[in-house]
């Protein structure tokens, strides 16, 4: 390849077609494959018997688990890391300069992104995808949960891709991905690149569709456009939450047949909602939260026809709360008994789901302090963990540190972070997150955009009740001296401020201890 032609880089193009299957691969190597998507991928290939290397930056415990699995993989992203390799894959978090792209298109390597694999584990199988701004590592996980524990036949032992590892019993977590040897698989469909409009599933579960990752698609329309050709591409049904307006709209862009086996789902009676173009509806009812058992109650109602000739009741209990997750466990259950489950089976199953890792996670209590950790980084994300909050603990101040995830959604949603961070007691910005961008692109955006979108938003009780700390260290630090007894600390957010959980704790220690 001529060094003045450019390499172009172009996740939503499609790689493979529908005829081709796993052993076409050939050697296939990753490019950053300690990554949390990556690395799912790479293990799973692997268990399929394909020659698998990859390299990283740094070595973490995803690339330690994969060399113990006997994967090579490289510290330090060099050319000849690729040589003899057959496909390259990359993620959207590799640029076109990288020493490995470089040497992969000058060596004619089919250079491919992780969607490219992903769709090709999808072919021949009956694949579930879960895509949505917001609740598709949860609902991802809880179906693959119910299949993995109350699967028989051809349903049990299912694949898994999820961005996100799951908590166990045990307090370990378990990994995102299995390759299992039944026919189902479960999938994450991440939007934020448009890579998704490769996949082709039976069923595709969009929990919502609200507008996010505007970086990418430029406005809402394109982003719409992106879910509506998603939708479109299931081979069997689609599964929408009925509560966000913007999934329900896209039954208006599914063909007559295909709008005709769609299901939708929401905590709205079907009379409110708008015309559901002849799909089916799923009530949920009855949520609440029993305060002594933490537990998130409520009862689903499938229509006749969808599990037997008369309409299924289903009471659920979860284990995590809050009515955003009654809704993901609600998809999760449609999804299982759509590919052939028993409803009632399903149901019970997902109850003893603990919940995916840095979603409501409680990392401990430290004299009557407890620390939860949360991965919400949009708005809706944020409202809906502090309503849960509050359903959790009704008694207790909320507290939280919240770090943005890129300089670009802390811009397009300032005002929206603000006002759904008012649902908490006590809130301190840390700095923003850059992921893949750069500060010098974005100069008049950080922790302070928020706090000042929240200048004259009512408040009660505290009149200062947010700031910007650029530190995150220096705001847990804070965090600890005003908190009292009984209150709740959150972190919140996609980046590292997970890592402050371990601090706190060790903090609320010492502090409690010097106040003896």
């Amino acid at each position: 390849m001529s060094q003045t032609q450019p390499i172009i880089l172009d996740p939503t193009q499609a790689a493979f077609t529908a005829d081709q299957r796993i052993a076409d691969l050939g050697r296939t190597h990753f490019i950053g494959i300690g990554g949390a998507g990556m690395s799912v991928l790479a293990e799973m290939l692997h268990e399929q018997g394909v020659a698998v290397s990859g390299s990283d930056r740094e070595a973490n415990a995803k690339t330690e688990r994969l060399e113990a699995l006997g994967i090579t993989v490289r510290i330090g992203q060099r050319a000849e890391n690729v040589e003899g390799a057959s496909t390259v894959v990359y993620s959207s978090a590799i640029k076109p300069d990288n020493p490995e792209i470089v040497a992969a298109f000058e060596a004619g390597a089919r250079v491919v992104h992780r969607s490219d694999i992903l769709a090709l584990l999808m072919n021949g199988r009956k694949a579930v995808t879960v895509a949505g701004a917001h609740g598709k590592t949860t609902t991802s996980s809880m179906l693959a949960h119910i299949l993995l524990h109350a699967g028989v036949g051809a349903l049990s032992d299912p694949s898994y891709a999820i961005g996100g590892s799951i908590q166990s019993a045990d307090g370990r977590p378990l990994d995102g991905g299995h390759a299992g040897t039944g026919e189902a698989l479960v999938a994450e469909a991440d939007e934020s690149d448009g890579s998704f409009a490769k996949y082709r599933p039976y069923i595709a579960v969009i929990t919502n569709a609200e507008p996010d990752h505007l970086d990418h698609y430029g406005d809402a329309e394109r982003y719409h456009a992106a879910f509506a050709h998603h939708a479109s591409a299931a081979r069997g049904h689609v599964v929408l939450c009925a509560d966000d307006a913007d999934a329900l709209s896209l039954l208006a862009d599914l063909s007559p047949q295909a709008a005709a086996q769609a299901v939708v789902y929401a905590t709205a009676d079907a009379g409110d909602l708008p015309d559901l173009h002849g799909a089916r509806y799923v009530g949920i009812t009855a949520e609440r939260e029993d305060s002594d058992s933490g537990m998130e109650r409520f009862t689903i109602t499938l229509p006749a026809g969808m599990a037997g000739d008369a309409p299924v009741e289903l009471p659920v209990s979860l284990l995590v709360p809050g009515v955003h997750n009654a809704r993901n466990a609600t998809a999760a259950i449609i999804a299982a008994v759509l590919l052939g489950m028993e409803p009632q089976a399903a149901a019970e199953a997902v109850g003893s789901f603990l919940g995916a890792a840095r979603r409501f996670q409680i990392r401990g209590t430290v004299k009557q302090v407890t620390v939860v950790d949360d991965y919400a980084h949009h708005p809706t994300e944020i409202e809906a963990l502090l309503d849960a909050a509050r359903r959790r603990y009704p008694n207790s101040a909320i507290r939280v540190i919240f770090q943005p995830h890129l300089f670009s959604r802390t811009k397009f949603f300032a005002t929206q972070f603000a006002e759904a961070l008012a649902k908490a007691d006590d809130v301190i910005v840390s700095g923003v997150f850059p992921a893949r961008e750069r500060q010098e692109d974005f100069p008049d955006v950080g922790a302070r955009t928020i706090v000042d979108a929240a200048a004259g938003l009512a408040h009660d009780p505290q009149e200062h009740w947010i700031q910007a700390v650029e530190d995150m260290h220096t705001a847990a630090t804070m965090m600890v001296m005003r908190a009292h007894h009984g209150d709740v600390i959150f972190t919140v957010g996609a980046g590292d401020i997970t890592d402050m959980g371990p601090v706190l704790m060790h903090a609320l220690e010492a502090h409690r201890e010097s106040c003896v």
